[in-house]
């Protein structure tokens, strides 16, 4: 299990099964995997904390459902680049009726879409099995 960087400034971390990475907690392990740095940061005075991908001055929320927002996993945007660059093969199981993905180095990864289980594939490729995440996330 590896520590993912960015972590100092997010707060108590938990260990997840990549198998079961969803949503905002999913994204924020890909931006460590693709050296984006994160921070956690109210919105707004009195709202709580949320993740962040920083871009230079620009600040994205990790996992929003806006446009706006860093989503690997729900974003063709962000996450079909991946699946070139990470050099992953997309197919449905017939064992699932899910998308599977997987890497020359991983065994078949599913998730319910198809960037879920590249996202998966390509945590469990670089960080394995078991991870670990910001307690907000999980």
């Amino acid at each position: 299990m590896e520590h993912l960087h960015g972590a100092k400034a997010m707060t108590q971390m938990i260990e997840v099964k990549t198998a079961e990475l969803i949503g905002p907690a999913l994204d924020w392990a890909v931006a460590q995997i693709e050296g984006v740095k994160t921070i956690m940061m109210a919105p707004r005075k009195g709202e709580p904390k949320k993740p962040f991908a920083l871009f230079g001055s620009l600040a994205l929320s990790i996992g929003g459902e806006d446009q706006s927002s860093y989503a690997p996993s729900t974003c063709w945007h962000c996450g079909g680049p991946l699946i070139a660059a990470h050099r992953l093969s997309v197919i449905y199981s017939d064992e699932t009726c899910d998308p599977c993905a997987w890497t020359d180095s991983t065994a078949p990864w599913h998730g319910s879409t198809p960037l879920i289980a590249a996202c998966r594939a390509i945590i469990a490729a670089k960080l394995g099995e078991v991870v670990s995440v910001p307690a907000e996330l999980a």
